[in-house]
């Protein structure tokens, strides 16, 4: 039986914060059952992009610092933090997310996460080689900070995604070419999971992020912290706040065939507050299976009849350049037509991936998934 503390925290003031972690922690058996005083544990937060809290692409500094300190009080600390941001370095994120001054304050230093090694996970289902950033393989051990969010790639982002930025930033757009399948993709992140092994998951749900997410949505009220060992539970969990059927999360279907953790709900023992308070069944997302379409070959009108594809609204557009630049795929899929920076970027769809990195990344909220018509035919927005 997996286990999950539920806690209800209405607002990031600290000490309302701290305390609902410490609830949390206490009903899965205190800090010491998921660290040692003697050892180096790594926090990983979502630092998405270089946001400020408000935007709620990222993980509150006020969650961040109540892990942190409750961990140190208990004996245990010797932290370090970092993530690998789409488009900026960790500390830019970190000073503009307001986790640098969290930080500073309990005198936790940014881990490496510019530079990374190769290792190789044999048991792999999806992927047996990985470049890991050097912080993480420097630490005994890591305690993930995820963020609620909805996701146009995974339908939501959670706990096992949130591990993808153990690999270094430029490097995660590689990951996207060479797997551009959703499914493959999401057994890979599972993969990663299963190597890193993070022991424990504290999920900022008081504030969450609903619709064009994991950037560029709307803030949601949650009110929710969650902590569990087990992120398919948690993740889980989240579905059924959000009223999303977990099935359609591949990570949290693959996670649990890998032996990642359970998804079944009398498999799962939730801890604190009564999860029915917390349903919220006008939470918007994308309630729909994801379908595992490929680029290329025979299939690629049925791709972009059906797949849903990024578009840039103008009147939003900036020209910035993000989506331009963060495309992973040669010759780009969106790019400035005929060279004139002038003009919003144009998208030529044979080349488009679907990998939504453009969409994650935008600064401005700018760009959304537009489902095609024939896509309506086929799949219910609401399914369940």
């Amino acid at each position: 039986m997996s286990k999950v503390a539920l806690i209800r925290c209405e607002s990031y003031d600290y000490n309302a914060v701290k305390a609902s972690v410490k609830r949390g922690l206490e009903l899965l058996g205190g800090p010491h059952k998921f660290a040692a005083p003697d050892e180096k544990i790594l926090l990983k937060p979502n630092l998405l992009s270089a946001d400020p809290p408000e935007r709620c692409s990222t993980t509150h500094p006020s969650v961040f610092k109540a892990v942190a300190e409750i961990f140190k009080e208990a004996g245990i600390s010797n932290l370090t933090y970092g993530d690998s941001p789409g488009i900026h370095k960790p500390i830019t994120a970190a000073k503009k997310t307001g986790l640098e001054q969290a930080a500073n304050e309990l005198g936790i230093k940014l881990a490496d996460f510019l530079e990374g090694k190769e290792v190789f996970f044999e048991d792999a289902i999806q992927n047996k080689k990985f470049i890991i950033a050097n912080g993480v393989l420097e630490s005994n051990g890591i305690i993930s900070l995820p963020k609620l969010k909805t996701h146009g790639f995974a339908r939501m982002t959670g706990c096992v995604k949130n591990q993808f930025g153990c690999i270094p930033g430029p490097l995660k757009g590689e990951f996207h070419v060479r797997i551009p399948s959703i499914i493959d993709f999401s057994k890979m992140l599972v993969d990663l999971n299963v190597y890193l092994k993070p022991r424990l998951f504290v999920m900022d749900g008081i504030m969450a992020m609903e619709g064009n997410g994991p950037r560029g949505g709307t803030p949601k009220k949650m009110n929710a912290i969650l902590l569990s060992s087990d992120p398919i539970a948690l993740d889980a969990t989240v579905c059924r706040m959000i009223d999303l059927n977990p099935e359609f999360v591949p990570t949290i279907v693959f996670g649990k065939e890998s032996g990642l953790g359970t998804y079944a709900e009398n498999e799962i023992e939730i801890l604190g507050d009564d999860i029915q308070s917390f349903i919220n069944p006008d939470f918007d997302v994308r309630r729909e299976p994801v379908k595992p379409f490929k680029p290329g070959g025979t299939i690629q009108f049925l791709r972009n009849s059906i797949v849903p594809k990024p578009y840039i609204d103008e009147s939003k557009c900036i020209k910035c350049g993000v989506c331009v630049n963060i495309c992973p795929v040669k010759p780009k899929a969106v790019d400035w037509h005929d060279g004139n920076k002038k003009e919003a970027p144009t998208y030529i769809y044979r080349r488009c991936i679907r990998c939504y990195c453009c969409q994650e990344l935008c600064p401005e909220s700018a760009i959304h998934l537009k489902v095609p018509f024939i896509r309506k035919f086929f799949y219910k927005p609401n399914q369940k």
